[in-house]
């Protein structure tokens, strides 16, 4: 059975991307990672435990980074909300994890090796620390599939750069400039999957108990998404899409890429390809170009309730 850890930043996408990948049989879900990222680490330890509970699952949760590896990290809850999850939970009461998440990373890397995926759909932090801490993990873990960037699209923060790079462009950096065996799904393929309001009514007025749960909070996520981006006529599944590639490989075409991340102020977080690479050898990165939209989001639904 594949093996599975996430990274996430719980966010109502991680959300709805944890209750997918807890519902997937083939998969097991060995623990997840917290950070900051669209809330404050400790909203995003108490959130993520609280989507388990929502899903009826127990797998053991770790609080990880709490800001950048360089930089500062403000919040503005425009689409998230003030606590991560479109203000329905309220403030943090709870005591967080002790051992790091970092920590936790590098030792289920060390337990499972190749059987192990890891699927990250927050900024890197937690990651690239791990991987400064002990580097030899890029060449043992199986696969690292990652919710981030843009190639032929822009971005949703600037025009060039996605959410989950630009507020770790060092730790994104760091993360594609190592040897991980990665898979970039980033929005130019999550833009392809969208979440409407009639399937969240359909939640609403359904009689599954996860799918009711989740409706509240991704109601928050889309009407921010319908000030923002009226086109779209929905919320786009970012993270659901990276469990789900994880999951099944084959609802996406890659291209084998090596990825540069931009730390420059005029470009900062911009994901392109590295033109100017000093070394050979074969890109680690298969940065998804298109995507089954269709299959992905009936097994989502279907799945979700």
């Amino acid at each position: 059975m594949q093996k599975l850890l996430m990274d996430v930043d719980t966010g109502i996408d991680d959300a709805l991307a944890i209750a997918y990948a807890a519902s997937i049989p083939h998969m097991e879900l060995v623990g997840i990672t917290t950070t900051y990222g669209m809330a404050p680490v400790d909203y995003s330890y108490r959130n993520t435990r609280k989507i388990l509970e929502y899903a009826g699952v127990d797998v053991p949760v770790f609080r990880g980074a709490e800001k950048p590896l360089q930089r500062t990290r403000e919040y503005s809850g425009r689409i998230h909300g003030t606590d991560g999850l479109g203000n329905t939970l309220g403030p943090v009461t709870e005591v967080a994890s002790t051992q790091h998440a970092a920590d936790y990373l590098i030792e289920q890397v060390y337990k499972h090796e190749a059987a192990l995926t890891i699927v990250a759909t927050g900024p890197l932090t937690n990651l690239a620390m791990a991987i400064r801490k002990a580097p030899e993990i890029a060449g043992l873990v199986g696969s690292v599939v990652i919710m981030g960037g843009a190639v032929m699209t822009p971005g949703n923060v600037t025009k060039f750069a996605e959410a989950n790079i630009i507020i770790d462009p060092e730790a994104a950096s760091l993360v594609f400039g190592s040897s991980l065996p990665i898979t970039m799904v980033g929005l130019d393929v999550t833009r392809k999957t969208l979440l409407t309001a009639r399937d969240v009514e359909r939640w609403r007025e359904g009689r599954n108990h996860l799918g009711k749960s989740l409706a509240p909070c991704t109601q928050f996520y889309l009407d921010a998404y319908k000030e923002l981006h009226p086109y779209l006529q929905g919320c786009a599944l970012h993270d659901p899409l990276a469990v789900g590639v994880a999951a099944y490989p084959d609802l996406v075409q890659t291209v084998p890429m090596f990825i540069k991340v931009d730390l420059e102020e005029d470009a900062l977080g911009r994901t392109t390809e590295d033109i100017h690479r000093e070394g050979s050898g074969q890109p680690t990165t298969k940065v998804c170009v298109q995507v089954d939209a269709d299959t992905f989001m009936q097994d989502f639904f279907q799945r979700i309730g």
